[in-house]
């Protein structure tokens, strides 16, 4: 996709941090073109001002750029091993967190966590992802899936366009609580496999919707 304004990218961080999904931490991306990436600076997300300097990196690049976030190798390495990517958000969910520290999946509880597959794969290393060794290694976590936990360390979610990537990170976030609510309940049961697969033939028409929800919720609020 191609970004003509850093507005997009300020207002979907913007949003990751009101929805208290990142805090100090966390950066976005978007698909400038076929062979580049334009990402978020390292600043708090609720920060980030149209006025920035967003870098934009090649997927070929063998150094960062100094204005770019160290983590930008997450990017870089899946956004080269799955084409069909067009944006990529890295955020601190919290609940995902606590689940995964208990040595918890999440797990398709409902419609919406559907959309992060059967389970969602989790990264065992909580060290920060600074080389492109390890950045590689985490999109071979990833594979095909939509999302991964990064293990002590957050999580990574991704889309064909920005809306995608935050509105997942979004239905994570939303379905570690309900797996941590239904642990303190009893046991929980994920939805059937057809089902499942049911509701992940409908991520494209929904998760825009609930990034409308996200953004004009966060636009009332200021």
């Amino acid at each position: 996709m191609s970004l003509n304004h850093p507005s997009e990218l300020r207002e979907a961080g913007a949003v990751v941090a009101a929805f208290g999904l990142s805090d100090a931490f966390g950066h976005l991306s978007v698909r400038s073109s076929a062979h580049a990436l334009t990402i978020t600076p390292p600043v708090p997300l609720s920060l980030l001002t149209d006025q920035d300097e967003y870098p934009e990196l090649s997927l070929d690049a063998t150094e960062l750029p100094p204005a770019a976030p160290k983590e930008a190798w997450i990017h870089l390495a899946i956004a080269e091993a799955r084409p069909e990517v067009g944006a990529i958000c890295r955020a601190q969910p919290p609940a995902v967190a606590a689940l995964v520290a208990a040595g918890q999946p999440v797990l398709a509880l409902n419609g919406h966590g559907s959309f992060l597959g059967e389970t969602v794969p989790v990264y065992p290393d909580s060290r920060l992802i600074r080389d492109a060794d390890s950045a590689s290694r985490v999109s071979e976590t990833l594979g095909e899936s939509t999302a991964v936990i990064l293990r002590g360390n957050g999580a990574v979610t991704t889309g064909p366009d920005i809306a995608n990537a935050v509105a997942l990170m979004w239905v994570l976030e939303k379905t570690a609580q309900l797996n941590l609510a239904a642990l303190g309940a009893g046991t929980p049961h994920p939805l059937p496999l057809d089902e499942q697969s049911w509701w992940r033939d409908r991520a494209t028409e929904l998760l825009p919707r609930i990034y409308t929800y996200l953004t004009n919720t966060y636009r009332k609020g200021q």
